[in-house]
């Protein structure tokens, strides 16, 4: 199968050409982003693969559609970045890669928190300039603090069992379906409200959806307690950023760390550093001491890279041979997260 793969950096093209040896697929790379303005690059092609950024709203899809594709292949494992009812309405099957490294995400949940908590970013600016000053680097122990995870699939299911039994947390688990394995060692499952009320830490990991965009608002805030640490590796749209930094600014939060931000598109994977940053918002959040961002980063290993090339292959070869693709995405299985 043709392919043109969208929003490809180095690492994606060596891992995807290292799951195509055997030159099963003609895989062409853009840097650029699918979007409506770009689409026209995928004419001929029946498949398109895409990351988290790509847009593929109803006008990008009826592009692609009018250029003979008929696959989307997503190498990630959120979809709302895709019109999934006008997919199918344009006969595109869109797949994505539900698990490529949960471990990968979980790994480095825990190590923001851990970062953020014990001031190490800070730190490390600090001896970078000879200062091994300890004033205002005081930290605070994880272990006994009450953690609520919001979200208990592969992801939130390793931070909610590495903060209970690694880090003797308390922790809240809030979803629709309960893990009995996470009952079996203490987790609690409560409702949102319950958990955002009792937490200290809250950590999400649920898709975006139109029931979870801005799960973290001006209510939510108000409601949790004094100094909430938040930390965000799942996706940016869950927390009202103008709300979180009035929290900030009250000190109702007492500190973030953020994976992804609401308005990434327009910032993250790029290099900017000698670019005039238009978004007031974000740099506003980069003012706060107490605010660890990094740009999207915690899927970037090479384990969960080699998962994602492999997954998304053999879902176009599923798709070339004219089988049902086991990591199918429809509009009709999406659902909200409690």
């Amino acid at each position: 199968m043709r392919v043109a793969a969208f929003s490809t950096k180095a690492y994606d093209r060596r891992f995807l050409d290292r799951a195509n040896a055997d030159g099963g697929h003609a895989i062409d790379y853009f840097e650029a982003r699918l979007d409506a303005t770009t689409a026209a690059l995928a004419a001929g092609y029946p498949a398109v693969c895409v990351f988290v950024n790509d847009r593929l709203d109803a006008a990008t899809l009826k592009i692609l559609a009018a250029g003979g594709t008929r696959a989307v292949a997503l190498r990630c494992a959120g979809y709302n970045n895709v019109d999934l009812a006008e997919a199918e309405r344009l006969g595109i099957t869109v797949v994505r890669v539900p698990a490529y490294s949960p471990e990968a995400v979980a790994e480095f949940t825990v190590g923001l928190l851990l970062a953020l908590d014990r001031n190490i970013a800070r730190a490390w600016g600090r001896v970078r300039e000879n200062n091994f000053a300890l004033d205002g680097l005081m930290g605070r122990n994880l272990s006994s603090r009450t953690v609520g995870v919001v979200g208990t699939g592969r992801i939130g299911a390793l931070v909610a069992r590495t903060l209970r039994l690694g880090f003797n947390c308390r922790v809240l688990a809030s979803d629709m379906v309960e893990d009995p394995d996470l009952l079996a060692i203490g987790v609690e499952y409560v409702d949102r409200e319950t958990l955002l009320r009792q937490a200290d830490i809250v950590t999400l990991h649920c898709p975006l959806t139109p029931q979870t965009r801005y799960l973290i608002d001006a209510a939510a805030i108000a409601a949790a307690r004094e100094g909430l640490t938040i930390v965000n590796t799942s996706r940016g749209a869950l927390i009202d950023t103008a709300a979180l930094i009035e929290g900030l600014k009250s000190r109702k939060i007492g500190g973030v760390a953020l994976d992804v931000y609401e308005q990434e598109a327009d910032l993250f994977f790029e290099d900017l550093s000698n670019e005039i940053i238009q978004d007031d918002v974000f740099q506003r959040l980069l003012t706060f001491p107490n605010v660890l961002i990094t740009g999207h980063q915690a899927f970037l290993t090479e384990e969960a890279l080699s998962a994602i090339a492999q997954t998304t292959l053999a879902s176009l070869c599923e798709i070339e041979a004219g089988q049902p693709p086991a990591n199918r995405v429809t509009a009709q299985l999406v659902r909200p997260a409690n």
